[in-house]
């Protein structure tokens, strides 16, 4: 289990600002649970509003690729939409990832309760076939 932190989350939210700045995005949406908080903090950094529900120009965001299911699931709606993830456990193809890696380490992101994080990582890996 690898556990993240603020300084890291904040360091994450500079390099997407930086590598999203200009982009002519209509707002910043977050995937919930996970991507609110990235959402909130890039839609602050931007100044751009924070969506309750995605439009095909805005930026929507998550805290990590895993599998791909929830994002690609996006994109097949949002096709021109900007993609982007913390964490990305895959090379990024369609989306922007500011840190990528093959680990497999179950991640704890800093607003997570660290202690259900074990029960957290069983119900994922039950609920897309990864047990």
């Amino acid at each position: 289990m690898r556990r993240l932190t603020w300084n890291e989350f904040d360091q994450a939210v500079l390099v997407l600002s930086k590598r999203f700045q200009g982009h002519p995005f209509t707002g910043v949406h977050g995937i919930p649970r996970g991507g609110l908080c990235l959402a909130v903090a890039l839609s602050h950094a931007l100044e751009l509003p924070m969506l309750s529900t995605p439009d095909a120009a805005c930026l929507v965001v998550d805290e990590v690729y895993e599998t791909g299911k929830t994002l690609a699931a996006m994109r097949q709606e949002l096709p021109d939409a900007g993609f982007a993830v913390w964490v990305s456990k895959q090379p990024p193809q369609w989306w922007e990832a500011v840190e990528v890696t093959d680990r497999d380490d179950w991640l704890v992101f800093p607003w997570e309760n660290a202690e259900r994080a074990g029960v957290d990582e069983q119900a994922y890996r039950q609920a897309r076939g990864l047990v």
